[in-house]
């Protein structure tokens, strides 16, 4: 393709990006004042900044501050926070706001300080730069204490959203009354003007606002645990909110307090028991550890850790940090005199974009009259109003930014209204009505209300003001995140008119009124008129304003202070930071009334409700609204206009946005909640006016079990995270290694507190010690921890840009099923920047080979003309250009032509597949044992016993990977494009580097893939990275010029595959023994996973799922059949599980079909088929020790259902759901084993590369990766077999001696790549070499280095990894041990390696390590040989496809809201087999991170695709689901409240170094426990007549909603559907 030989003149303009133009007035600037990090950004550099640029971009890609992270690029995972700091005049004071800088828009930051992670702490030891000195004058920690608390707290894993995390946190302890407790109760000097509060309302802010950041890794539960630590989370009595039962008494006061069991005493009490646990030093040293056989067990709780950690941080930081960004703040922008800049602020702004990027031009006027002769000049019919794309409002950009990324709208003129136009952002009350401005911030609002909620005044007034701003609040905390809300405001939320936005409704039943301003002439006044805001919305994103109008004011009237309410209604996908399904705002005035005969009752004297989601706009329910008017408040008035709704709101099945039924549901449901709370308002007024001699109608009575109905989350208290980890003490096992290398077991139980102190001895001092430094079984702290927490580690967008970077941009098939016909590259080639365009043509001529694939070269690098496109998003060629944006450009800009356009016949789901005969069938694979399950499933008894059958299929959905890191890779040319190095974040780079080689023409020896670190990967990045990779080498060898290619967030999403979607159709049978029990007897079952248009990995992933399809129980007879199918979607790939979960979940679904069929429990059904020792597994694995190793399962059972009372807790859930109708209890309990081996023999190798240098430290290199794992030290306490006093000492002692070695300086950068497998391997080194920690460094990952090696997957990194790299040191340790011994037995490996080299002996060595041949591999289609044993079992001759399982058990229990469909997970317990582990804080971090992103893919995560059941959504297999907007994984608030771990005692493993187990997969599935006990609870919902019913993963609420199948859903189903059996719509 040509290449533009113009772009070297389009680079020269490239940068002189913002110059004013010839005619800018000169009562404007041209140059914006910015200020970053504590300075001011010289003018050579503020004139770069454009129009349409972002924040983000102009700190990452001009002033090079990368800590701040690209995540989504729409203000939905929080990596991009930074801190917005201006000063408010009004208020004498400078205010702070957290923003997304990926959407707040650069010259929107003029006159302010922005603050960004590298501003507040280094790991850097610069004394100029932070270092702040203490009381005492020493130089404290150079971490910020909020960095420092995530590193020891270990709230970071990956690290790529940590830098936004930090900053998020930093923002809301910016805050007045945020301070420490040490601090803000210390009212005396400068500290005596913050504002005082409790540790309680502290960690309430946190709670409340800690709303805007995604992690994919952690699981949460620590980095509350740091956020907290920070706050003081010692609740004294009085801090503890005063909880108040129905009858109106405090609970702690009731008289009735020891015998009364209501749920509210109950929560009483255990605040109080809390309290108490506290005091007494919390539960581990208290007494709560644990003894097992002869192992002692360590635990630590959030709340131990919190109350220690207090003390260790204040003693290291000194107060001044906590006044860091007040002190930050520039004082020019301070100053009132002459070196401040107000006069130069009090200028309007003006730039325009000269450069290439044609951004436009920028205004910020600073009085109302030149905001609307702006909005005259350049709206249509304006002087200027030529310009295409017209004026365009920029507040926040939080709309406006979206629609120029995604949507790609230009906007020639933008205006940022000045703070200074204070009728915009001002609000106030006045004596009936709120008064709130148009630009106004929703963040500040908020405020706004919480204050008039609180307000002082005559009791009539204060509740008038309460009433009104309540619901408004209550709405706001649930709106977007903190970091939108902060510059988000109530006029753009109006303007943009979304038919799905919460304030909207909220205004409309509130009866607001919107001031609109303009200035039709020039020299004449401001016009204003007043629209109700009910009648603003005239159709789908239009509104009733004139072009030149803008809403200046919102008037907000206020409620009466007694017998008239408004409630807001929300419900979403996931409750934070998410778009409404549907919301609604109602409010309903009422009246005493009598009848003829003189009987009172009470009337509705008006009432508006209005609702979002349910229209193309934001819709007043009118019908409903005069159905209800002059009738009686009571049950049967709300019953009638219930129906009117749903004749009122009838959808189609197509209605855009999908859903019908469930959103008529949901607006019924709110209706019914609506008519509860006003009913429980009611009875508050009039029992408030019992004094008065005034004589009221009777209130309503509702049902008892209705009373629960009341409420709804969007008013509640968000909760507290807390935890409990629990471990054996650590110890040295020896496994493997002694079979393998022949080493000597020199296993040891060295206490933990001694191991701690003889680490913290060795690196503190230089003099030899004879003190072992054991290393392996410690929870070691994350290295990587303080450069995660302070922007400095380097991800691959991160590294510096070489001398003449090009960007690369995809081009991508809008269609699919449709032949390529021609690409015209001319359009882009004339845009100025594109430097050259390549397809497959390109690489024809260069010889390169186009294929690619892992198992098939079924793909394209770039899609040749004449071939069928398969997917939307397929690849066809890439544009390189002098940016990014510029290359997105010239992509979009390419024409691309189609012929044999068939898209209606694109098959997109498994039964489309399956229509179609659309499969892989020569990977189709069959697994039997037993006899003919056809012949048996047809007999109704066995051996005179009855012989239960139960027949059904059972579907889960895909999931989306959702790292965060998008994939990147740079592609760096040299010896004249002869040589290529990648740097690529990838999980497999041997893979990446044959086919860049292939590719591009080039020996794979001159190709070299490098990889530092990754920001997650979960098996999205082992082949799926690939073709980013080869896109980038080959612009860069055919341009000989560095090229880096990022992909967004959602054409990443779009393109690169995620975990399979899987249909089970099944058909099984169980034998009633004559005591009852249910046998497992047989099992038929035949699964489907969609694999996309390519091959993949599809194969193995299906696989995986017959392996594993019977879980944990013992089927005699048994035949399992797997088939890939080939559909239209992306090519499908490896993700956590490999497709073990999905056949997990098809097993555990069976065992409910005959619990419900056989009318018994599901526990005992469960326990009484679980394996024993020396049963077999269908493909032919017998457990027991030489076999499978330890088989655990029964035993952890049995121990998690004595330990967690599981029958009493069923009851206990039994007896709430009989008194409460509308919120249901239910629990799950499930177990799971997982195998641990590649299936593919020839993949369970690896290799490692040790040198020893003569200092005495060590460099390690290997063939695997770094992925979202974590190295992290847990505060563990010694069990309850030591003496308490003993134990707080030794608890002192290990946790001081941790943060001494977290804080030395030394070496620690030196392996700052590390986290999980890297902290591991670090691990077995220096165990190997009895050296401290910090001496051994994990280099990137580098095919230079280690060749040929297997992706980073199967959790069998560490098996492999760990005993290749102590291989390799044994070898080395063999060498130099003659040396050892000429020395004294004092000497230090620094001398016996300095003497070892000068007697010419290699201090190198490359290890490596494959598992034995009889325990890997499986040989699908091998027949039985002849003389086969007939001891052994059915398939054993196929192979040995596991090396052993990991195996766990967790229970969770949930609530979930009938009306609404919305749940909570109230507890978690999950306890897990992972053998002797190496580090069990990286473990239990895995653990926990596995299990949310489980939880995730089994709840609210929803892949949607353009289906038979999506057909809004076109072109049809496009996919919807491509962002944090439309793809909601969980949140901060979405982690059980109660979240415990727990890695099983006595648990050795003889197939794995170190007698350890993998982990990072396993778990997995667990988090299914928390499906399971909502399907529970919605049987509980349903009654004891609901009977079977297939409940499809994921559990999300609409599926929760429709399940129950209470009267309100079934009416909405509609009479000719199958109520029962209603399937909601999704993709699968």
């Amino acid at each position: 393709m040509p290449i533009n030989l113009s772009y070297e003149s389009d680079i020269a303009t490239l940068n002189n990006a913002a110059q004013p133009s010839s005619n800018t007035d000169d009562n404007y600037r041209s140059t914006p004042l910015l200020y970053i990090n504590s300075h001011r950004i010289p003018a050579h550099l503020a004139t770069l900044a454009r129009p349409n640029q972002t924040l983000l971009d102009f700190l990452r890609n001009t002033l090079h501050l990368t800590g701040s992270k690209l995540g989504c690029g729409e203000g939905g995972c929080g990596a991009c926070t930074v801190l917005l700091s201006r000063f408010d005049k009004s208020k004498g004071a400078v205010v702070h706001s957290t923003v997304n800088a990926c959407l707040f828009p650069v010259l929107g930051a003029d006159g302010c300080h922005v603050t960004t992670v590298e501003g507040i702490g280094s790991w850097r030891h610069d004394a100029n730069k932070n270092g702040i000195a203490n009381s005492s004058g020493e130089e404290t920690d150079n971490l910020h204490p909020i960095q420092r608390a995530m590193v020891d707290m270990h709230g970071s894993q990956c690290g790529y959203c940590t830098p936004g995390i930090v900053m998020a946190l930093y923002g809301l302890f910016a805050q007045d009354g945020m301070l420490p407790t040490s601090i803000s109760g210390d009212n005396s000097g400068d500290n005596g003007n913050h504002k005082t509060t409790t540790a309680a309302q502290r960690q309430d802010y946190l709670e409340e606002h800690l709303d805007g950041n995604l992690c994919r890794c952690t699981g949460y539960r620590p980095i509350w645990d740091a956020a907290r630590s920070l706050v003081s989370c010692h609740h004294s009595e009085d801090d503890l909110e005063e909880i108040r039962g129905p009858c109106g008494v405090k609970c702690g006061e009731c008289p009735e307090r020891e015998s009364c069991e209501m749920d509210c005493n109950l929560e009483s009490k255990k605040q109080m028991a809390d309290v108490a646990a506290n005091d007494n030093g919390g539960g581990c040293c208290g007494g709560s550890g644990s003894e097992s056989g002869n192992e002692k067990c360590c635990s630590s709780s959030s709340m131990d850790k919190i109350q220690q950690y207090q003390q260790i941080i204040e003693s290291k930081h000194s107060e001044k940090w906590w006044d860091q960004p007040n002190d930050m703040f520039p004082d020019e922008l301070l100053r009132d005199d002459e070196k401040s800049v107000h006069d130069e602020l009090s200028k309007p702004l003006k730039v325009m974009d000269t450069s290439i990027h044609n951004g436009g031009t920028w205004y910020t006027p600073n009085t109302l009259e030149e905001l609307l002769d702006l909005f005259r000049e350049f709206s249509s019919g304006g002087s200027n109003s030529s310009n295409s794309g017209g004026i365009k409002m920029v507040v926040g950009n939080t709309e406006v930014g979206i629609e120029t990324k995604f949507k790609h709208a230009s906007y020639p003129t933008m205006v940022h209204p000045s703070k200074d136009i204070h009728t915009l952002h001002d609000m106030f009350s006045t004596e009936d009505c709120y008064h709130v401005g148009g630009c106004a911030a929703l963040g500040d609002l908020q405020e706004f209300c919480r204050s008039e909620m609180t307000s002082d005044g005559e009791e009539a007034n204060r509740r008038r003001h309460e009433r009104t701003a309540k619901p408004i609040h209550d709405m706001l905390r649930w709106f977007a995140s903190t970091q939108i809300r902060n510059v988000a405001c109530l006029g753009g939320n109006l303007v943009t008119a979304s038919p799905i936005s919460d304030m909207n409704p909220m205004l409309c039943s509130l009866g607001a009124t919107l001031v609109l301003a303009s200035r039709p002439k020039s020299d004449g006044g401001v016009v204003r008129r007043n629209v109700k805001v009910s009648d603003f919305f005239i159709g789908y994103r239009t509104v009733e304003k004139e072009d030149m109008e803008v809403i200046e004011r919102v008037d907000i009237p206020l409620l009466q202070d007694r017998f008239e309410y408004c409630i807001p209604f929300k419900q979403a996908r996931r409750r934070e930071d998410d778009i409404s399904i549907v919301t609604s705002g109602m409010r309903i005035k009422l009246r005493p009334a009598a009848t003829n005969s003189n009987e009172k009752y009470w009337e509705i004297e008006d009432v508006a409700i209005a609702f979002g989601g349910m229209a193309p706009k934001t819709v007043m329910a009118r019908s409903t609204m005069d159905d209800l008017i002059g009738k009686p408040f009571d049950s049967n008035s709300f019953e009638d206009a219930r129906k009117v709704l749903q004749d009122e709101f009838q959808m189609p099945d197509d209605v855009p946005g999908g859903q019908a039924q469930y959103r008529l549901t949901l607006a019924c449901s709110f209706l019914h909640r609506f008519y509860l709370n006003c009913v429980d308002e009611l009875t508050k007024d009039v029992a408030a006016d019992k004094t008065e001699a005034v004589s009221y109608p009777p209130v309503p009575l509702i049902e008892n079990d209705e009373e629960c109905g009341v409420g709804g989350f969007v008013g509640v208290k968000k909760p507290s995270i807390t935890g409990l980890q629990t471990y054996p003490e650590p110890k040295v096992a020896m496994g493997l290694e002694v079979e393998h290398l022949g080493m000597k077991d020199e296993s040891s139980d060295l206490p933990l507190a001694a191991v701690a102190a003889a680490a913290a001895k060795s690196s503190l001092s230089d003099k030899p010690t004879k003190q072992k430094n054991n290393s392996v079984g410690q929870p070691a702290t994350h290295a990587s921890g303080p450069l995660h927490c302070t922007g400095e580690a380097i991800y691959i967008d991160d590294i510096p840009a070489p001398a003449n970077l090009l960007h690369g941009s995809l081009i991508l098939a809008s269609k699919c099923h449709a032949t390529l016909a021609s690409i015209n590259v001319e359009p882009a080639l004339s845009i100025p920047g594109v430097a050259g365009i390549f397809t497959s043509e390109d690489i024809e001529r260069i010889g390169g080979d186009n294929k690619m694939g892992p198992i098939l070269l079924d793909d394209f690098t770039f899609l040749p003309v004449g071939e069928r496109v398969e997917f939307v998003g397929q690849v066809l060629g890439i544009v390189v250009a002098a940016s990014q944006e510029i290359a997105e450009k010239g992509a979009r800009a390419v024409a691309v032509e189609y012929t044999d356009d068939v898209e209606g016949k694109a098959i997109v789901s498994i039964e489309d597949a399956i229509d179609a005969e659309s499969f892989w069938t020569d990977f189709r694979h069959e697994m039997k044992r037993g006899g003919n399950v056809d012949e048996i499933l047809n007999k109704s008894e066995v051996d005179g016993k009855r012989h239960v059958i139960v027949e059904g299929s059972m579907r889960s959905s895909g999931q989306e990977h959702f790292y965060l890191e998008p994939n990147s890779t740079l592609a760096v040319p040299s010896e004249s494009a002869t040589n290529l190095t990648i740097y690529s974040s990838t999980q497999a780079p041997t893979k990446t580097q044959d086919f860049c080689a292939r590719v591009t023409n080039t020996p794979a020896a001159k190709v070299v893939v490098r990889m530092k670190r990754m920001g997650g990967g979960f098996g999205g990045k082992e082949t799926r990275s690939v073709f980013v990779a080869t896109a980038a080498a080959v612009s860069a060898k055919l341009m000989n010029r560095p090229v880096r290619v990022t992909l967004n967030r959602d054409t990443d999403m779009a393109i690169t595959g995620g975990r399979h979607a899987f249909l089970a159709k099944y058909k099984a049978g169980a034998i009633v023994e004559e005591d009852g029990t249910i046998k497992l007897h047989a099992l038929d079952v035949r699964l489907y996973n969609n694999g996309g248009c390519k091959f993949d990995l599809s194969g193995p992933v299906m696989d995986r799922a017959l392996f594993h399809v019977d879980n944990c129980y013992f089927w005699p007879n048994f035949h399992s059949v797997g088939t890939s199918c080939k559909t239209s979607q992306p090519p499908h790939t490896a993700f956590r599980g490999f497709g073990g979960p999905q056949g997990l979940l098809v097993a555990e679904h069976i065992m409910d079909h005959f619990a419900t069929e056989c009318n018994v429990s599901g526990d005992k059904l469960r326990r009484d088929n679980m394996y024993s020792l020396q049963d077999a597994t269908p493909f032919g694995m017998r457990f027991g020790d030489g076999f499978t190793g330890m088989w655990n399962v029964p035993g952890m059972w049995d121990r998690l259902e004595k330990e967690l009372d599981i029958p009493g807790r069923r009851q206990r859930a039994a007896e709430f759901n009989r008194k409460n109708k509308w919120i249901k209890r239910g629990v799950g309990f499930i177990p799971t084993k997982f195998g641990i081996a590649f299936t593919a023999k020839y993949m369970n190798q690896g290799g490692a590369l040790v040198h020893l240098y003569t200092d005495g430290t060590v460099l390690v290199t290997h063939g695997g990766t770094e992925m979202g794992q974590v190295r992290e030290q847990l505060d563990c306490y010694l069990s309850r077999g030591y003496g308490s006093a003993l134990a707080v000492v030794c608890c002192l002692l290990l946790f001081i001696t941790s943060l001494i070695i977290c804080l030395l300086p030394s070496r620690l950068d030196d392996y700052s790549t590390q986290q999980g497998l890297h902290t591991k391997v670090c691990q077995v080194a220096a165990q190997a070499f009895n050296i401290p920690l910090d001496h051994v460094y994990v280099n990137d990952s580098s095919t230079d280095k280690v060749a040929n090696t297997i992706p980073s997957a199967a959790s069998m990194s560490t098996d492999l990894y760990g005993m290749a790299t102590l291989d390799a040191c044994q070898q080395i340790l063999k060498r130099i041990q003659p040396i050892k011994d000429s020395l004294s037995p004092d000497a230090t490996l620094k001398e016996v390696a300095k003497k070892a080299f000068f007697e010419r002996i290699d201090l190198s060595a490359h290890g490596f390590f494959a598992l034995d041949n009889d325990r890997c591999g499986y040989d699908w289609n091998k027949d039985c040989p002849e003389g086969f044993p007939a001891d052994l079992p059915d398939n054993a001759w196929k192979g040995h496809p596991f090396n052993y399982f990991t195996q766990g058990v967790a229970m969770a229990e949930v609530e979930i809201d009938v009306l609404t469909g919305d749940h909570k997970t109230i507890s978690a317990d999950v306890l897990v087999d992972v053998g002797s582990s190496i580090n069990p804080a990286i473990d239990i971090g895995q653990i926990e991170g596995a299990f949310i992103q489980g939880m995730g893919w089994a709840t609210i995560e929803e892949v949607i695709y353009g289906d038979d059941d999506h057909t809004w959504i076109r072109p049809r297999a496009r996919m919807h689901t491509t962002g944090p907007g439309t793809y909601k994984i969980p949140a901060f608030n979405d982690v059980p409240e109660s979240f415990n771990i727990s890695l099983l005692e006595n648990a050795n493993n003889p197939f794995a170094v170190h007698s350890s187990k993998a982990v990072g997969e396993p778990p997995f599935f667990l988090g299914c426990s928390v499906f399971f006990a909502i399907k529970d609870a919605i049987i509980a919902a349903r009654g004891s007549g609901g009977g079977y019913f297939e409940f499809r993963l994921p559990a999300t609420s609409e599926r929760i909603r429709m399940a129950c199948s209470d009267d309100i859903a079934s009416d909405c189903i509609g009479s000719d559907r199958d109520q029962s059996s209603f399937q909601p719509h999704g993709s699968f």
